[in-house]
Formats: C-alpha cells, sequence, structure tokens
C-alpha cells in the first residue's frame, strides 16, 4: 500500500512539474487542433512534430547563424595553421633551449 502511495506522489508531481512548465496546455493545443482538422492527415505524428516545431524549417537567422559559424571554423582553422608556420619560422631564429640556459 505504501508503495502504491508513493508511485501516485511521483505521478502527481511529475504531471504538475508539466502542467507549471507549460506542456500539458501546449500538448492539448496541438491534440485538439489535430481533431478539429476537417481531414485527419496521414500521419498524426508528423502533424504532432510540425505543430510542436519540432520539424519546422529553420529561420534566416539560424540558417545565417549556421553560415557565420561555418565561417568562423574556416577562419580559426586558417588561423591555427598560420599560428603553427609561424612557430616553425621563429624557431629557426631562436637558439635551441640547451643553448639558451649556457648563457
Amino acid at each position: 500500500m505504501a508503495h502504491h502511495k508513493a508511485a501516485d506522489s511521483k505521478r502527481e508531481q511529475f504531471r504538475r512539474y508539466l502542467e507549471k512548465s507549460g506542456v500539458l496546455d501546449t500538448l492539448t493545443k496541438v491534440l485538439v487542433a489535430l481533431y478539429e482538422e476537417p481531414e485527419k492527415p496521414s500521419s498524426a505524428l508528423d502533424f504532432l512534430k510540425h505543430h510542436l516545431g519540432a520539424s519546422a524549417p529553420e529561420s534566416p537567422e539560424v540558417e545565417a547563424l549556421r553560415l557565420e559559424v561555418a565561417e568562423m571554423k574556416e577562419k580559426y582553422e586558417a588561423v591555427l595553421e598560420e599560428n603553427k608556420k609561424l612557430k616553425t619560422k621563429l624557431a629557426q631564429y631562436e637558439p635551441p633551449q640547451e643553448e639558451k640556459r649556457d648563457e
């Protein structure tokens, strides 16, 4: 009996969490929209995903940010390569570490 009450308590806490975070309201609205569809879609799951935003096309802002990230990655790689070359070039002009200690 105590186990049953603990499970009910956890279930109730989870329900309150879903309610507080707006999940229940959002799911209810999407399910009502599906119910009110005059012609039911062939895939109810796709309908839910679309209305919950899971499969929404990316906004122009998101696409612009993706392009910017790709450009920054390229620049970063170029800077790393330049840094590597400059370190190699610098090493030619610096005496080896052992010679520095002798001075």
